[in-house]
């Protein structure tokens, strides 16, 4: 089971991860922080409180040498058996690799989700009308957007045509031009982690999985790392109108991260992201199997790029941050009916999957049901005082 989640490099792998790890004295249980080695979980809690304090850290690899040299605090097998829908709270389960850093996201930075983002947008979020706008669209633009640059001179010819055509969108903008869409996907701490349930808005009829790689960055903009993500997208509220996009991004348990960060080193760095291969896998209830892929390499916007367009002299993020870089992956295979395309069900397996970074895997359910969320920052603090790690 180790090996299906972890990187297949990863005896080479520094991998960074939270556990709820269970006490005698309920009180002082709590979040740990974790670095992988060898199929053992050691602790690096008592060096680093917490994610966002260690990746600031210019010495993190330092700690990370330390905690090594300790026993290990438990063996990765025994907490992925109770890292599932529904744990065990008696027992140690993996949880999302992240904790004080600020959740963003990047949209509209691949050519195909490109369209498919005006494709809502025209539709109203009606998914009986998408096939025939997505054969127009395809007819009325006629060039490839995957090769184009957004801001460059090439772009902004493209960007006038299409006003002139009258087939100009809020989705082009950001798509087309110099600014990068970025935008806050979840609070701090709300995201679920490797096994738990993610949740899909209850009154959503269109929603799908995106599967995503996930820049970890501290507060000084220094990019630390990556992880996988899945930023669950509802492709009828936004496409009903743009001030919508909170309400379909941000709900409970919608922001599923990990299985761990993978930190830089002389064995992965940022070159190696901008190679990734992302697959995603679904596997319904009712037997619908829905595969699909997302490669960094159609990025439109450097990785780097996005970075430095969230942290800048007009944004700082003291804890750090995680961005969302987007996805390559648009599922319009049909589902139920015949031009719907794609939809989550409850209980459909979401697998994300890269070789360099793991296997993230959770359970859709609707956000009403899934596990509310109830460790937010004051209980965060007062946990780390009442184990006297501050």
């Amino acid at each position: 089971m180790i090996s299906a989640i972890l990187p297949e490099d990863h005896r080479d792998a520094t991998l960074i991860g939270r556990i709820w790890h269970p006490a005698e004295d309920t009180a002082l249980a709590g979040p740990c922080l974790v670095v992988v080695k060898q199929g053992e979980l050691y602790d690096l809690t008592p060096f680093a409180p917490t994610c966002a304090g260690f990746m600031g850290r210019a010495d993190r690899m330092a700690v990370v040498t330390k905690a090594l040299r300790r026993a290990p605090l438990l063996d990765l097998e025994t907490v992925l058996q109770n890292s599932c829908p529904r744990p065990d709270p008696q027992q140690a389960q993996l949880l999302a690799p992240i904790d004080l850093q600020c959740i963003k996201a990047a949209g509209v930075t691949f050519a195909d989700s490109l369209l498919e983002r005006i494709i809502e947008e025209r539709a109203g979020g009606d998914w009986a009308q998408a096939e025939r706008i997505r054969d127009e669209l395809s007819q009325s633009i006629g060039v490839d957007l995957s090769g184009l640059k957004p801001g460059s001179r090439q772009a902004e010819r493209l960007a006038r045509r299409l006003r002139e055509q009258g087939l100009w969108s809020q989705y082009l903008e950001v798509g087309l031009g110099p600014d990068a869409e970025i935008f806050t996907k979840a609070p701090v701490l709300s995201a679920v982690g490797y096994g738990q349930e993610i949740g899909v808005n209850p009154a959503s009829a269109w929603s799908n999985p995106e599967p995503e790689v996930v820049l970890v960055v501290n507060g000084g903009g220094e990019i630390v790392g990556a992880t996988l993500g899945n930023d669950v997208n509802l492709r009828d509220f936004e496409g009903r109108s743009a001030l919508l996009l909170a309400r379909g991004k941000d709900n409970n348990a919608s922001c599923a991260l990990g299985p761990f960060v993978r930190l830089f080193d002389e064995h992965f760095n940022l070159d190696d992201v901008r190679a990734l291969e992302v697959t995603l896998d679904v596997t319904g209830q009712d037997g619908y199997l829905l595969n699909g892929s997302s490669s960094m390499t159609a990025i439109s916007r450097d990785v780097a790029e996005l970075a430095r367009q969230t942290l800048n002299a007009s944004h700082q993020y003291p804890d750090g941050y995680v961005l969302m870089t987007g996805t390559l992956f648009a599922p319009t295979q049909d589902r139920e009916q015949p031009g719907m395309g794609f939809t989550h069900h409850p209980g459909d397996r979401v697998s994300i999957a890269s070789s360099r970074l793991g296997t993230l895997i959770n359970t859709v359910t609707t956000s009403d049901q899934a596990a509310p969320w109830q460790f937010g920052i004051g209980a965060f603090m007062q946990n780390l005082q009442r184990r006297q790690l501050l």
